[in-house]
């Protein structure tokens, strides 16, 4: 064996020791806690702030990582493949790619990984200066691959796949989070919790509204009497104000500014003046999504807003707990009734209200019901059967049974659904 030999085989090893470099780093800083990297960061910490750095935009992160993955992937190959070639003969790419194929699993895949998930802290706060210098080093290679891509997709008769982008961290993120749900490390309560974040982007306001219809709204010609009645028996806090119609929104009324008033009043209603304390009305488009919502409720410290459509008529109203609901799930307190929209039955079924949201049913029962195209399980169910259907029909899409309980005029009132997976296994 010659000199040339061992130089290849050590820049293999050295191939595969930054291969297991990029992937330890990615599940490490994707791992990192947040919130111990800005405690850090407080402290004075150069490395945690260049953590927080990376964190920030980690689009970048992700396509360094995949970039130099694959680059050090693929030249490590080609080098084996010659070296056993002029080796063992033809027969050489075989023991290559057996070879090579376990190493890289092994040691450039499994082992860093587990590391890095193990000491993902320490492990960031490490490779993270090694990281920032190679995702500027490498930007002109990543941001020539999205340029690429990006008019090889323009070409495409299908405009939808034009604005996404394949170096994205949200679909790795989804990965990891599926697998690790499947695999048992991360409760399926958890697993929609951290996808309800990443949804917040792609959701609108319109998507999880009160719809106008289901407000609780006070007319601001009602005396005082009347509204104090209204506040006190609803389980609600803020008030939309109308005045002349409902869709007239003039303002809105905080339950803790009327007892404000109230007290300084000495109690006295026949003194009480509705529009000394009402607050102005926040609109918002329809098409405001909800990671932008979240945003500016925290920027305006507020919690209600009222939702208008590209007309200027108020759609509905969306508050802070709703968005939150999206990530958690339904939050209730002392004064809330208990929800019965979901009731699941001895037999497997499930009969649900048509008003229900889809993602409310799906998270619940572990589904999988699309929402793309419909935000209710009835208009699901109307658009799959381009009709408003009638008691007593039934349709089966998505592997699912919908048989029509109750209809209310136009409106389907009540369902019954289930897989059909359990209809399979009862015959």
């Amino acid at each position: 064996m010659d000199i040339e030999f061992f130089l290849i085989l050590a820049g293999v090893l050295v191939l595969l020791g930054l291969s297991a470099f990029f992937s330890g780093s990615e599940t490490a800083l994707t791992a990192a806690s947040r919130a111990r990297m800005h405690a850090l960061a407080d402290e004075g910490d150069s490395q945690a702030q260049i953590v927080n750095r990376l964190l920030e935009a980690p689009e970048r992160l992700i396509g360094t990582v995949l970039l130099g993955n694959n680059l050090v992937n693929i030249l490590a190959s080609a080098l084996t493949t010659s070296l056993l070639v002029r080796t063992f003969g033809d027969v050489g790419v075989a023991y290559a790619t057996v070879g090579l194929t376990l190493l890289v699993v092994i040691f450039a895949e499994v082992l860093p990984k587990t590391f890095a998930l193990a000491y993902s802290d320490r492990f960031s706060l490490a490779v993270a200066p090694v990281m920032s210098f190679l995702i500027v080093a490498m930007r002109p290679a990543t941001v020539a691959v999205e340029a690429i891509v990006s008019w090889i997709l323009s070409l495409t008769p299908s405009s939808r796949d034009d604005e996404a982008n394949i170096l994205s961290a949200h679909r790795e993120i989804r990965g990891h989070i599926e697998l690790q749900t499947r695999e048992g490390a991360v409760a399926r309560h958890d697993a929609h919790m951290l996808g309800g974040v990443l949804d917040l982007g792609d959701l609108q306001v319109a998507d999880i509204m009160i719809h106008r219809t289901k407000m609780e709204t006070i007319n601001a010609d009602d005396t005082p009497e009347e509204f104090v009645e209204e506040v006190v028996k609803s389980k609600y806090s803020r008030f939309p104000i109308w005045k002349d119609e409902p869709e007239n929104i003039t303002g809105v009324l905080h339950a803790k500014d009327l007892l404000a008033n109230l007290a300084k009043l000495g109690w006295d209603l026949s003194k009480l003046e509705l529009a000394q304390f009402t607050k102005e009305a926040w609109f918002i488009p329809d098409t405001t999504s909800l990671k932008e919502l979240l945003d500016q409720f925290l920027k305006r410290n507020m919690q209600m807003a009222l939702v208008v459509d590209e007309y200027g008529e108020v759609q509905g109203l969306i508050t802070l707990e709703d968005i939150l609901e999206e990530i958690v799930g339904q939050i209730a307190d002392e004064h809330d009734t208990k929800d019965m929209a979901i009731r699941p039955q001895a037999d497997g079924t499930v009969n649900v209200d048509g008003s229900v949201p889809i993602r409310d049913l799906n998270r619940q029962m572990d589904w999988d019901l699309p929402d793309e195209e419909a935000t209710t399980v009835a208009g699901l169910v109307i658009h799959e059967a381009q009709t408003i259907p009638e008691p007593g029909q039934v349709f089966t899409f998505y592997g699912y049974r919908f048989e029509i309980l109750r209809k209310n005029r136009n409106k389907i009132a009540a369902l019954r659904v289930k897989p059909v997976a359990l209809e399979t296994m009862a015959d």
